[in-house]
């Protein structure tokens, strides 16, 4: 028997997409945020080469790629049923210590699987078994979450003490417009991480999925397949991208942004997708050029580097886009 598709149950798994992209960025801030923690003064700091905030960022690392799964796996399932996969997110919450960290995923896993709990019982209403295994999974996935949050939820932080040493006049450079600047590499590379994930999964779609030649059936593939695994690879590096990026920004004590702009467009054919992705790198490039000039003029030499590596990948994938929209 088909599954019935109601905009209702639409609607509620893509809440489910919209809890998984903004629980994904916060412990990916949250991670790189450690940078910034790990300056306290604390004797672990001199007696080991990995520090408590080193161990625990890498659980928040290793649980935000777990998320950003789910989230496309969740936008893939929906593109199956003929739906449309959102590319909003709820609005990430990242602290300022271990221990707030932690109760903030705690908050963040119960409401999920509160809302995953209801989407598995309306899934087995309507005899849709293959979502209903996928959030039973999805499900086991987050109580793992919320027990590995719950044992850091009392930590006992490091007090962070005032410094006794007058800011360096070198420091000076990193004043709030020059970390407006940097946030809007953050909020780009954000967008991007939605956007190429969305068009990944949206090769799911029916009328994405057709096979229409001769050669598409035997290599059983198409255009939008191909480019989907051309869009995977692009995500990985970008999620990279706003892990370096958010980590300077924190280690300069600034705060990262946590939403995405310009807002994600996916596209309704393949060609959309690589139209749209080709104009956001196009914009990337040009924002981070301009970050380059900015750190040069202000002799921020390590974020010029760090910017001039990343520019290079962006105009690589430029150029994978640029392939298909002449």
């Amino acid at each position: 028997m088909a599954v019935k598709v109601t905009p209702e149950y639409i609607n509620l798994l893509n809440q489910a997409v919209e809890r998984e992209i903004a629980v994904s960025i916060q412990y990916i801030l949250q991670h790189a945020k450690m940078e910034k923690l790990k300056k306290r003064v604390i004797s672990e700091n001199i007696l080991f080469d990995k520090t408590t905030y080193d161990a625990v960022g890498n659980i928040f690392k290793e649980i935000s790629i777990q998320e950003m799964k789910h989230a496309a796996d969740i936008m893939e399932r929906i593109y199956y049923l003929g739906g449309q996969a959102t590319t909003k997110a709820g609005t990430p919450v990242i602290g300022n210590s271990i221990s707030e960290f932690a109760k903030l995923g705690v908050k963040a896993e119960e409401e999920a699987l509160t809302l995953y709990h209801q989407i598995i019982q309306m899934a087995r209403q309507l005899s849709d078994w293959e979502t209903r295994r996928l959030f039973q999974k999805i499900f086991i996935d987050e109580k793992q979450h919320l027990y590995r949050f719950q044992e850091y939820a009392n930590f006992q932080d490091e007090k962070e003490e005032p410094s006794k040493v007058p800011q360096p006049e070198w420091q000076k450079i990193f004043t709030d417009d020059y970390f407006e600047l940097l946030n809007k590499a953050v909020a780009a590379e954000i967008t991007g991480i939605i956007q190429y994930t969305n068009q990944h999964e949206k090769a799911a779609f029916l009328p994405l999925r057709m096979k229409n030649i001769p050669l598409e059936a035997i290599n059983d593939s198409n255009f939008a397949s191909v480019v989907g695994k051309i869009l995977k690879d692009i995500f990985m590096v970008e999620m990279e991208h706003l892990e370096k990026i958010s980590e300077r920004i924190y280690l300069l004590d600034g705060e990262a942004v946590v939403k995405p702009d310009p807002l994600p467009m996916v596209g309704d054919t393949v060609l959309d997708f690589m139209r749209l992705d080709h104009a956001l790198e196009g914009g990337a490039i040009s924002l981070y050029r301009q970050i380059i000039m900015e750190a040069t003029k202000r002799g921020d030499f390590t974020t010029r580097r760090m910017f001039e590596d990343i520019v290079i990948q962006e105009e690589e994938h430029f150029w994978t886009f640029d392939d298909f929209v002449k």
